[in-house]
């Protein structure tokens, strides 16, 4: 039985105000895992800290060439040994290698992170036939970048997933920094991996329209990865998780009171959607990016209503009739 908590509905009351989803039973098919798949997993930071000479670094450049042209821009050099003399200097920088020896330490296995990684792959490849697994490398960014996706390779920038306490961080907000540690990881990948099967009205620049984008994307995550908790999926804590069912009619009275569903406003919008620490129109104690939590209701709810397979799901564009065949309605408290 869920806690409860009050209901906010007094004007100006400071309320704690959060939320998240509901965790579901945990279940892996095993007819999903026992598929083949073969995961490229190459630790390049390992190699690349490792490299004695400029030449060592040529070498490491050819023998990954997808790295090299498409998150290193070899392009953008004169030459291969151009691109060679200035990843040396990084070598060779102090500071970097005192980054390196960090993520060495956290993360000196990673066997976690790649089980992970090819179960969802297989999951994914079982609910959509033409996805290939992508080559996922690992690197130590100097946080310039987190996460590079693209359809046939992943890079992983370590750095920015040390944990929350570490006296090395990303130059983000903190609101956002606490997101990047390793359990995110994975369901941060998939998460972008979503988007390749979410499709959209490009026509219809709602509110509505945003957070069912958002919530196909989050249920998409779910569906992949049913033992992820909730809260590294949206990043929400498990204590806003619990708070926000106990007060899911409060949040849907706020919406459906001042209109907001069909706001085409870009700025009225991004209160509900956008990066921000809390839902300043709504509490400063409610988190941001409510709107997407509540696209995350309704999109749970339209598939279980509408009994859909999850690529059904995904290829439906219309958020509106998402929305009104989805029979959503706020659940009271137990």
């Amino acid at each position: 039985m869920r806690r409860v908590f009050p209901v906010f509905l007094m004007i100006g009351l400071l309320v704690f105000f959060s939320c998240g989803k509901k965790q579901t039973e945990c279940e892996l098919d095993p007819d999903i895992l026992s598929q083949p798949l073969d995961l490229e997993f190459a630790r390049l930071e390992k190699e690349f800290f490792e490299a004695k000479s400029p030449e060592d670094i040529k070498f490491l450049l050819e023998k990954y060439p997808d790295f090299s042209s498409g998150y290193l821009e070899l392009d953008q050099y004169p030459s291969v040994d151009s691109l060679a003399s200035v990843l040396w200097e990084v070598n060779q920088d102090s500071a970097m290698r005192v980054l390196y020896d960090s993520v060495l330490v956290e993360f000196s296995d990673v066997s976690d992170i790649e089980t992970e990684l090819e179960n969802a792959f297989k999951s994914i490849r079982h609910y959509f036939p033409d996805f290939k697994a992508p080559k996922v490398y690992t690197f130590v960014s100097g946080f310039n970048s987190d996460l590079v996706i693209s359809e046939d390779m992943i890079v992983i920038g370590l750095d920015y997933f040390l944990p929350a306490d570490h006296e090395f961080q990303p130059d983000i907000a903190r609101y956002m920094a606490v997101r990047y540690e390793r359990k995110f990881l994975v369901p941060m990948i998939v998460l972008a991996i979503s988007s390749r099967y979410n499709q959209t009205n490009p026509a219809d620049i709602t509110l509505l329209s945003e957070m069912i984008y958002y919530g196909k994307a989050y249920h998409f995550v779910k569906s992949i990865m049913p033992c992820t908790s909730d809260q590294y999926i949206i990043g929400y804590t498990p204590e806003e998780i619990e708070e926000c069912w106990a007060n899911e009619e409060y949040i849907w009275s706020h919406f459906v009171e001042n209109e907001l569903l069909f706001e085409t406003n870009p700025f009225e919008i991004r209160k509900y959607i956008g990066e921000a620490p809390f839902t300043d129109a709504i509490s400063t104690k409610a988190p941001g990016r409510l709107g997407r939590w509540m696209g995350w209701n309704i999109v749970d709810d339209y598939r279980l209503n509408q009994d859909l397979s999850l690529p059904e799901l995904m290829r439906e564009a219309n958020a509106e009739q998402i929305f009104r065949q989805s029979g959503y309605r706020p659940r009271r408290p137990e």
